[in-house]
């Protein structure tokens, strides 16, 4: 699938490991439908499935191929969403804030306090403690990027979680624009 890829596409992936399972369940608010997705990063090099360029935090922030983390054999599904209310210079803070965090290691203390977080029924809390941007999570690399362009998920970027980014993509198509459905990227 030949599929034109752009900068500041927002890419949500939905893993089948335990960890994948742990975080999709730790991410659901009370009342809300189940998680779909359980990580978030975002594209900074135009290209296709195959040669696309991202960032998103694994154990550091990374910047690599979307194909060399998400092809064959992997079967993690993965949706694509094309923000449609950026100007140029948006574009160019978001991509710049996204690659100022390569090299980062992954913020698991951040990770434990959205647990706390959600054993306190979703109350902001334990996230507000750790504000810290030298260790981020996959979420919060996407919306600060976000927010230094002033564009929001409707949460505060501390508090985002991949679910977080989902619902707000998912209800707002006047802004986001689906380009590949939640699905191997090689089916």
């Amino acid at each position: 699938m030949a599929l034109n890829i752009k900068p500041c596409d927002v890419f949500l992936t939905r893993g089948h490991g335990l960890l994948s399972k742990a975080v999709r369940l730790f991410s659901r608010g009370i009342g809300e439908s189940r998680t779909k997705v359980n990580h978030v990063g975002v594209v900074v090099d135009e290209g296709t499935l195959k040669t696309c360029v991202v960032v998103e935090a694994l154990i550091k922030v990374r910047e690599h191929k979307l194909w060399d983390r998400y092809g064959p054999p992997r079967k993690d599904f993965v949706a694509i969403y094309r923000p449609l209310n950026i100007s140029e210079e948006e574009m160019s803070t978001i991509i710049a804030e996204a690659r100022e965090q390569v090299g980062k290691n992954f913020g698991f203390l951040k990770i434990a306090a959205h647990f706390l977080d959600w054993c306190l029924m979703g109350a902001y809390f334990f996230r507000r403690l750790t504000k810290d941007g030298d260790y981020p999570i996959c979420s919060w690399v996407v919306a600060h990027a976000f927010s230094k362009a002033g564009k929001h998920f409707e949460v505060e970027p501390d508090a985002a979680q991949p679910d977080d980014i989902w619902d707000f993509v998912q209800a707002n198509k006047d802004k986001y624009e689906e380009i590949h459905p939640l699905k191997r990227v090689w089916d």
